[in-house]
């Protein structure tokens, strides 16, 4: 019997999100509905929405700081994803930045999967303080693996800085904007700047047409198997048949006239 036919989305991307959760990004500099919101809290809004409208895609999450490591492997499930990104907490990985490590781990991960579809999207707040890979040496890598990358440099131009007679503002000097640049033109990729949570969300949605989401389905119809019915009563005719013919089912007879059990 056949059910209902089922869609199924084709596979579009393998794409690994790597977002920094270093020191750097604690700085309250980004606007949340009027009100002041650290890097993370606004990567995590505008990210958020990003996984959800991927569907097709195969995404994983690798958060780094002096270390990188992958918190959700390369999965279907968009909502996992989320969820691991929503729970990430600033200094769980230290408070430098290994943007190095953080390529390597992400091509480590993807040079498995088919390869013309190798994303990485890479969102940073600092310059590379941390770790044993050389971010452009990395980037190397990347593109002789065929890992496009995409880099996100996150913060406003200046920064409030508080001390002994009050707050003041400073430049921001923390990213290595150059830096960022050369990795993504190394692999094909773009560079873009996140001043604040409105270029933040203009950035995902020029990467939603840049790696557009595929619009391919496949089908299959589910099938019931029924054969067992009839199968089941087929074995039980035969093994009726075998018991009859084994003489288990025998005729009972009646005892001889003038005979009684016990006698000759």
């Amino acid at each position: 019997v056949y059910k209902r036919q089922v869609q199924l989305p084709v596979s579009g991307r393998d794409l690994l999100l790597a977002v920094d959760i270093s020191g750097s990004m604690e700085e309250q500099d980004m606007l949340l509905v009027d009100k002041v919101a650290t890097r993370l809290m606004a990567v995590k809004l505008v990210a958020g929405n990003f996984i959800e409208r991927r569907q097709g895609d195969r995404l994983g999450l690798i958060l780094f700081g002096d270390q990188a490591y992958l918190q959700t492997p390369l999965t279907f499930d968009r909502k996992s994803t989320s969820i691991q990104l929503r729970e990430a907490a600033i200094g769980l990985a230290g408070k430098r930045t290994a943007i190095g490590d953080a390529i390597g781990l992400a091509v480590k991960r993807l040079r498995d999967q088919p390869q013309d579809n190798r994303v990485l999207i890479l969102l940073t707040a600092g310059a590379n303080t941390a770790g044993t890979v050389d971010p452009q040496k990395a980037a190397g890598i990347a593109a002789s693996e065929g890992v496009r990358i995409y880099t996100i440099g996150v913060g406003a131009d200046e920064r409030v800085v508080r001390g002994l007679f009050g707050q003041r503002r400073v430049a921001n000097n923390e990213l290595d904007e150059p830096g960022l640049m050369a990795i993504a033109e190394k692999t094909g990729g773009h560079y873009f700047r996140a001043r604040d949570i409105e270029a933040l969300e203009k950035i995902y949605a020029m990467l939603d047409e840049l790696e557009p989401v595929s619009t391919e389905e496949e089908s299959f119809r589910p099938v019931r198997e029924l054969y067992m019915w009839p199968a089941g009563v087929a074995f039980l005719f035969s093994l009726m048949l075998a018991l009859l013919a084994t003489g288990l089912f025998v005729r009972v007879q009646a005892p001889a006239p003038g005979q009684e059990a016990g006698h000759a």
